[in-house]
């Protein structure tokens, strides 16, 4: 029967949430399986023909639930985006992948250079930002040029930039309200250097989302006009990305952070090209020509304060050491020094009926990284139940 290999329908999906996780392919139930996807790690990696029904189905129904396409459109004679690596061509009629441009006899938009679809609040300092680790807003370094203080920025904040949209299709996406398009109005894009002039305890501004990719052209724009206006204090750009925006916006996105004192962070969600599209749904070649376009270009400048940093969502039962290793290589072979990021997962989105990530597979991971790259953080580690980096430095160097 059907609801027998999860991941088919969403009998399947909610079968797993009970607790059945079987791989629809092997049959195996001893894996940790997404009911959602249906199909497990193995196959992924070495039965991509029979998995890619179960990937195809389960992006699918994701897709269908929130009234966005259900692949790149690539129409004949349609109109091409050329925002991100998806490279959409758009019928009449039809709306690109990130849901935010459509075809109705010309190129529409919910995002254009002086407005976007976002909403904006204020992070205090030091955030759970990913980078807080070696930025200046965690630790002082580029003082006083870049930062407030000889030290942490406590009193002041992150001007988040969250953006709607995105050019991924992430199954454990943990900010999924960015599929919610239609509830929103877009805003200009002097709202942020509004504020930034106005509150001059703001220190940094850090778009994320979603993805900026889509929506490049306000973010490069809105972030100038906040520079503008903060010309007399420091006021650090960053983005925070899946890495596959056009690389000609992305190298301006580069040089802007570069300037400002801020840093570019790439999610790169795996290295086996078959599991990513199996976890967002897309290639994901782009973001590593992009990170090392970046990597070569920009980060000789200024290694001491890192433009360019890494992270990884270490999703139970499917981002495993073998592909952090894969992604620690990558980075190593460009320059052992670029900082990288491991994340615990929680449950979220699609992938809520997954475990959270636990101990052995955060030091797993962690030991892979750092036997390529010399400095390598674990973020979250409350989800850990641990207190502190030198505490989970403890268990990791244990045998």
């Amino acid at each position: 029967m059907q609801n027998q290999f999860l991941g088919v329908d969403d009998r399947g999906f909610g079968a797993a949430m009970r607790g059945a996780n079987r791989c629809g392919i092997c049959g195996d139930n001893s894996k940790q399986v997404s009911g959602a996807l249906g199909v497990c790690l193995d196959c992924i990696r070495e039965r991509w023909g029979d998995a890619a029904q179960y990937v195809k189905g389960a992006h699918r129904r994701a897709r269908e639930r929130h009234g966005l396409p259900v692949r790149p459109p690539d129409a004949e004679g349609g109109i091409r985006c050329g925002l991100c690596s998806n490279r959409c061509v758009m019928g009449e009629g039809q709306r690109g992948f990130c849901g935010l441009r459509w075809n109705d006899g010309r190129v529409r938009s919910s995002s254009s250079r002086d407005e976007g679809l976002v909403y904006t609040y204020l992070d205090p300092h030091v955030t759970n930002c990913c980078a807080a680790w070696f930025c200046p807003a965690g630790t002082g370094a580029g003082y006083p040029k870049h930062a407030y203080r000889d030290g942490p920025e406590y009193g002041c904040s992150n001007l988040a930039v969250f953006l709607y949209g995105c050019n991924f299709d992430c199954l454990f996406c943990q900010n999924a309200s960015h599929k919610d398009l239609k509830s929103q109005r877009p805003r200009p894009a002097e709202m942020i250097a509004t504020q930034a002039e106005k509150n001059r305890k703001i220190s940094c501004v850090c778009y994320f989302g979603g993805s900026p990719e889509p929506q490049l052209p306000f973010t490069l724009n809105a972030s100038r006009m906040a520079l503008d206006a903060r010309r007399d204090a420091p006021l650090r750009i960053c983005f925070e990305w899946n890495g596959c925006g056009d690389p000609a916006l992305v190298r301006k996105a580069a040089d802007i952070s570069l300037t400002s004192g801020g840093n570019i962070k790439f999610d790169l969600k795996c290295s086996t090209p078959e599991l990513s599209l199996a976890l967002s749904g897309v290639p994901n070649e782009r973001a590593y020509s992009n990170f090392e376009m970046i990597a070569e270009e920009f980060y000789p400048e200024r290694k001491w304060l890192p433009v360019l940093t890494a992270t990884t969502l270490l999703v139970p039962g499917y981002v495993d050491a073998r592909e952090v290793e894969g992604i620690a290589r990558f980075i190593a072979d460009l320059d052992p020094s670029i900082p990288y990021s491991l994340l615990s997962f929680h449950p979220a989105y699609r992938m809520a009926d997954l475990p959270y990530t636990n101990l052995r597979q955060a030091v797993e991971c962690y030991r892979a990284a750092s036997g390529h790259l010399d400095r390598v953080n674990m973020g979250n580690l409350h989800i850990l139940g641990l207190r502190n980096m030198a505490e989970f430095k403890r268990y990791a160097s244990r045998g």
